[in-house]
């Protein structure tokens, strides 16, 4: 399932290497802020989201922007058949976030 959300990106993060048993990793994490489930009244506000967003390229894209920028956000529910997570797969700035 494929949909689009707007966000304010609070920051980011890319991380590349290669981890002690030989495996590689490549990405770069956006950092958000995402409601709390006020369905049950024991929850209010927000909390900070991390989503990973394709590689670590991604980050040079966006680095040069003032923190924190609105954008159009575009977002994937996946699952492993016993997982589901959301993954952000674009990103397209809006305007600069007020602080």
């Amino acid at each position: 399932m494929k949909f689009q959300s707007e966000i304010t990106v609070y920051g980011m993060k890319a991380s590349k290497g290669v981890l002690d048993n030989g495996m590689a990793y490549d990405f770069t994490k956006v950092y958000t802020l995402v409601d709390m489930d006020q369905r049950k009244g024991d929850a209010a506000g927000q909390a900070a989201a991390e989503y990973r967003f394709n590689d670590s390229a991604e980050f040079q894209k966006y680095k040069h922007l003032p923190f924190p920028f609105k954008a159009t956000a575009e977002f994937e529910i996946v699952t492993s058949g016993s997982l589901q997570s959301t993954i952000m797969t674009g990103l397209k700035p809006v305007s600069h976030a007020k602080q």
